[in-house]
């Protein structure tokens, strides 16, 4: 043979070889275990028998027993003065701003003078027609002529009747110029300062009373029960961080029509008035009496409805189950004891099995709150 050939021979040879050693390397690498027959790899916890009681969640509003916005009701003039500032105190009957209201004292002044002037030609024409009843006895005067002095007397005295109540108006504008707080409490806003131009209707401070304060909240028409008066609640003040407990004090007898929601209100003695109103409470009243469960961390748990389903680890394999709902808080799921306490159920891997799945399970640690 001629060297080229036997090149050529040994290339071939090479080449059949490199080929049978990669055919035999990718077989050693293929997996001849079918999946199914695969143990897959999940993680799990331990299920907790603990106690679950029902509860019921709202946010609230923190409002003054009593509120009261200052302004005019009846005239609109400039402020003069304004004698407070938020977070001062003031007394029943303190004035507390004043308007500039000389136009209206002096038409005050002048109806009270027509007043005046109208009660003078009324006791006048009184005492005229009384003297034309005595002359018409003896015949001195004609009967028509002293009835037309008590028509006049009449008269005088409607007119006189409605000077007094226009005076009455005029000096309900000019007390409207003087604003003087309507109870004891301090000053929550200053709306306006001397200068000013207000109107019937527009506030210059407003005034609450927070010896006592109200929590408002609503709750939906399935929770009319729940909240029913003196059922006791626990309230959480945001603005301050302070607990306290209490209970329910009123409740609407009737839903809202649009939202279909209760009104429900908790009073809450405060004499020292450290919670500031108009700030946000959180409301939880516990339901029923506390009875046992097991809780399971969320996650591990499909809910639809009133029932959860979850894979529990028995014998190396992943079972499926369906356990009662008896609520949720905190991230952990409540359940009926039927899932007994200790049971190991997969919260990682579980999207990926079936029912009686082989499963290569690890523990997880958890943290009881």
């Amino acid at each position: 043979m001629s060297p080229v050939s036997i090149a050529i021979a040994l290339g071939a040879l090479a080449i059949v070889g490199a080929g049978a050693t990669m055919a035999v390397h990718a077989q050693a690498h293929v997996n001849q275990v079918p999946l199914d027959r695969t143990a897959k790899p999940v993680s799990v916890v331990a299920a907790q028998g603990t106690t679950f009681r029902g509860s019921r969640r709202y946010v609230g509003t923190v409002e003054p027993w009593l509120e009261a916005k200052i302004g005019p009701q009846m005239i609109s003039a400039y402020v003069d003065t304004v004698l407070v500032r938020p977070g001062a105190e003031v007394k029943k009957g303190e004035v507390v701003a004043t308007l500039d209201c000389r136009n209206a004292s002096a038409t005050s002044r002048a109806v009270a003078m027509q007043a005046r002037a109208a009660a003078a030609r009324q006791q006048a024409l009184a005492d005229e027609a009384a003297r034309f009843n005595g002359l018409l006895d003896g015949g001195f005067v004609s009967p028509n002529e002293a009835e037309q002095k008590v028509a006049q007397s009449a008269a005088e005295q409607a007119q006189l009747l409605a000077t007094q109540a226009t005076l009455l108006g005029t000096s309900l504008q000019v007390d409207d110029c003087i604003l003087k707080a309507p109870f004891t409490g301090e000053v929550a806003n200053r709306t306006s300062d001397p200068g000013a131009f207000v109107r019937p209707g527009v506030s210059i401070a407003s005034i609450v009373d927070r010896s006592t304060v109200r929590i408002v909240a609503d709750a939906p028409e399935v929770d009319f029960s729940a909240i029913a008066p003196g059922s006791p609640v626990k309230v959480h003040l945001f603005a301050i961080d302070r607990d306290l407990t209490a209970s329910i004090s009123r409740r609407a007898p009737a839903a809202e029509p649009r939202t279909r929601t209760a009104h429900f209100e908790i009073d809450v003695a405060d004499r020292e008035r450290s919670m500031p109103v108009g700030t946000t409470a959180e409301i939880r009243i516990d339901l029923g009496v506390p009875r046992p469960a097991t809780a399971i961390p969320l996650t591990a748990a499909t809910v639809r409805g009133e029932s959860a389903t979850v894979y529990v680890i028995e014998n190396g394999r992943a079972h499926k189950r369906t356990c009662a709902v008896l609520g949720e808080r905190a991230g952990r799921l409540f359940v009926d004891p039927s899932l007994s306490p200790g049971t190991r159920v997969v919260v990682q891997g579980r999207a990926l099995l079936n029912d009686k799945d082989r499963v290569d399970a690890s523990l997880e640690k958890t943290s009881q709150p």
